[in-house]
């Protein structure tokens, strides 16, 4: 068990208890077309190129969109079952998370109208390795999913307003 971690969660826990106005928070990223289909993108001071396959036109420099996607959540629920099993108690030697995504591209290069241009389905296999009982590793499932973030926001619809801004305009 990782008593600090615990420590940090409880700690965060009690802040937002006592000021709600500090559990809000904005994420922010930038990005710029650099060429073809690749992408700069600045997050935080973090800096990642993403890419599209050369199968489809890009230059493989990076992962595409629809990857770091996949990545997120993956990521995220083994962000999550750490946070959930560190402040249950409930012991947890290692996560990790294999995802795979349909997508036909008829639907991104407007071959079909009918098809859409995401994910037509998101298949996930989480593997934990724990020595807690089947009983506690299951309620620790469904704390999981119902509080991990990017799984959420693939699950339900979030409002998305996108601003068109030409030239020099700000």
């Amino acid at each position: 068990m990782d008593t600090e971690l615990k420590g940090v969660i409880n700690d965060i826990q009690q802040m937002y208890r006592d000021d709600v106005e500090k559990s809000k928070i904005v994420f922010k990223t930038s990005s710029r077309l650099g060429g073809r289909f690749r992408s700069d993108v600045t997050i935080r001071n973090h800096a990642l190129t993403i890419d599209e396959p050369e199968s489809i036109g890009g230059s493989d420099l990076g992962p595409s969109p629809a990857e770091v996607i996949l990545a997120a959540l993956g990521s995220c629920q083994e962000i999550t079952y750490r946070a959930y099993a560190t402040a249950l108690g409930i012991s947890l030697d290692s996560v990790s998370v294999e995802l795979e995504g349909d997508i036909d591209f008829r639907g991104f290069f407007a071959v079909d109208e009918t098809i859409r241009p995401g994910f037509e389905a998101i298949r996930a296999r989480v593997k934990i390795e724990s020595s807690a009982p089947a009983a506690e590793l299951e309620k620790l499932r469904e704390v999981v999913n119902s509080h991990c973030p990017v799984l959420d926001i693939l699950s339900n619809p979030v409002p998305v307003s996108l601003d068109f801004v030409v030239g020099d305009e700000d």
